[in-house]
């Protein structure tokens, strides 16, 4: 036999897939930012991609804990059942929670209130901006994804902001062969989104692959919902049915998580991880432009408010 097949005869080793990829760039972006940065924030909705974000996070400094706390944007409408998921996911971790809260940005006249029949969702953004310069976070980790909208696939992996915490898409830095400049200037801060590549099926993959926790509405339930502009909107507190509205029991699922007045549910009987992520795989709309009602405002609904401060 030939001496060089056996001296250079190796164990089969393990393929990376796709999924190994995303998480180890997810990872590096995530370490990048906490080294470059003094006060790094994670933004925390209790949704599936936040989920995901935070997961990830952990994994990137295990065995340390969380180097930083996460930030919760409240608008005082959310789904009790997130809010829930939020305080167990944060005292299972011992991490620490920032709360922006709308109706506190309402109490103090910072915004104007909308009244019961209006979305707080676009008032996040003073929240958050507050939230930030309050604290001093010169970065802000995020779940966003360039598959969700046309504004977000313009949107860097790290996107720079100004002191006003606004976003000009034409002043972004070049981000070639993965490089990244995470440097901040004064006064501004940065929004880091490590998901940025990853699609809505590789999110529930990967929530299959590592056994991430969720919210119960992300899977198949019964709940009393109205039809209003295309969606099944959960009838509650927030939403209460119009005149026209006739109020029925469905079994729906949400495929995204937001303030209750503006999001919406879609039919689905997959009551299982697996299950959605058969269902997401035939999906031909992404999550938000089948369920959010404020992303159909406008044609540039998401790049305005973005321009705005928002996430």
């Amino acid at each position: 036999m030939d001496p060089l097949t056996v001296t250079t005869a190796r164990p089969h080793a393990p393929e990376t897939d796709h999924l190994d990829l995303l998480e180890s760039h997810a990872a590096f972006v995530i370490r990048e930012v906490a080294a470059e940065c003094e006060r790094p924030v994670l933004l925390f909705s209790g949704g599936k991609d936040s989920a995901v974000l935070l997961h990830i996070a952990v994994k990137a400094f295990a065995p340390q804990r969380l180097p930083f706390p996460v930030l919760h944007v409240d608008t005082g409408q959310n789904f009790p059942e997130v809010l829930a998921f939020r305080d167990r996911t944060v005292a299972m971790l011992g991490a620490r929670l920032v709360v922006a809260s709308v109706p506190e940005a309402i109490a103090r006249g910072r915004v104007p209130d909308p009244g019961p029949l209006g979305s707080r969702n676009r008032l996040q953004t003073t929240a958050l901006l507050d939230a930030i310069a309050e604290h001093g976070f010169d970065a802000a980790f995020g779940g966003a994804r360039r598959d969700e909208d046309k504004a977000r696939a313009k949107e860097r992996v790290l996107s720079f902001r100004d002191a006003f915490g606004q976003w000009d898409p034409r002043r972004q830095r070049p981000e070639l062969w993965n490089l990244y400049q995470g440097r901040v200037n004064a006064g501004e801060h940065l929004r880091a989104f490590p998901l940025s590549d990853w699609t809505e099926l590789d999110v529930w993959r990967y929530i299959a692959r590592e056994g991430v926790a969720l919210p119960s509405i992300y899977f198949a339930h019964e709940r009393e919902v109205v039809r209003r502009d295309g969606m099944w909107l959960a009838v509650n507190e927030f939403v209460a049915p119009l005149d026209h509205e006739r109020p029925q029991w469905r079994t729906v699922r949400y495929r995204t998580v937001g303030d209750a007045t503006c999001t919406g549910a879609v039919e689905s009987a997959a009551v299982t991880v697996d299950e959605v992520v058969r269902e997401v795989a035939t999906a031909t709309i992404s999550e938000r432009g089948a369920t959010r009602a404020d992303d159909r405002f406008s044609e540039t609904a998401m790049e305005d408010r973005k321009r705005e401060g928002y996430f």
